[in-house]
């Protein structure tokens, strides 16, 4: 038996509402001056405020990324948590603009790949959370099913991202206002849980065609969306199976935030939470509940 023989139970045959979309992400930091100077100075992250021991940053719209330091913090390895976070820009000139900028100052990467779906640089910030950069090409030009973006999922050359600097004359000023949390890849315990708790009980699907992917692949991973995109969220269990929760002093991912389109899908969503025997907390910023890893997901409105 697989995961993809577990059925949604008849309370949670509804979707998420196909316009929810990703929001900010929340770490626990080390040193909040050397990451935030790592976002603005490398990425073209802006300081949106500052307040105590916190910081938001992003793009002069929304929060894209909170910070909070907590001087004991430490970075553990071989746990659930975040595996990166991806941040999408509107165009390729913005993609290609952000790789000068790493070449320019000397910034490490992981990593380049054209999904099919979307061109991805990897980096790690300076304290070892993942980042993907991300440009989504026009959704006509997407693989039709999960197996031909694996089969179209190869490597990307640095000068096929220059290529698009002469799209445009202006100079680069940072990130586009129009810059977005594409989504997020978390470190899991186990899959059954995971499908059980994304799928069945915030309503996120499968994309294309999921289930029909190789085994070799949905075997360790797996990918959740609302709508047609291509995916919100994806899950691992890359740190093995049963890998245990980070401490409270780690640093990493505090929570994620799934934004949803008004309080009538809010209220739905957190039916299906309670129908499922599961509670969450209200906060400040949004329903916080905890995904079997304890990954926290932020659910708010638009």
């Amino acid at each position: 038996m697989t995961v993809f023989d577990m059925k949604p139970s008849e309370i949670t045959e509804q979707a998420i509402h196909p316009a929810t979309r990703m929001g900010h992400v929340h770490y626990t930091v080390a040193d909040l001056v050397r990451q935030i100077s790592f976002y603005r100075d490398v990425l073209g992250f802006q300081v949106h405020w500052r307040e105590g021991d916190s910081a938001g940053l992003g793009a002069g719209q929304e929060d894209l990324l909170r910070l909070t330091q907590r001087e004991d913090a430490r970075r553990y390895r071989g746990t659930t948590g975040l595996y990166h976070t991806a941040f999408l820009v509107p165009t390729r000139w913005d993609l290609a603009h952000l790789l000068r900028r790493i070449a320019e100052t000397r910034t490490r990467i992981q990593g380049m790949s054209d999904h099919g779906t979307h061109h991805a640089i990897y980096l790690p910030d300076v304290e070892g959370n993942g980042i993907e950069l991300a440009w989504d090409r026009p959704k006509d030009q997407w693989p039709k099913t999960f197996t031909e973006m694996l089969s179209a999922n190869g490597g990307l050359h640095p000068d096929d991202v220059f290529s698009a600097l002469t799209d445009r004359d202006d100079e680069w000023q940072g990130l586009d206002a129009a810059t977005a949390v594409g989504h997020v890849h978390l470190h899991v315990a186990d899959l059954p849980s995971t499908m059980h708790f994304y799928r069945d009980v915030l309503g996120f699907g499968l994309p294309m065609d999921f289930e029909n992917a190789p085994r070799q692949f949905t075997d360790s991973a797996i990918f959740f969306a609302a709508g047609d995109y291509h995916h919100h969220i994806g899950t691992n269990v890359w740190q093995g199976i049963g890998a245990p929760q980070p401490p409270e002093d780690a640093t990493g991912l505090r929570t994620f935030s799934v934004i949803v389109p008004d309080e009538a899908e809010l209220a739905r969503v957190r039916a299906r939470i309670a129908e499922n025997g599961l509670t969450g907390e209200e906060t400040e910023s949004g329903f916080l509940v905890y995904d079997p890893a304890h990954n926290g997901v932020l659910l708010t409105t638009a």
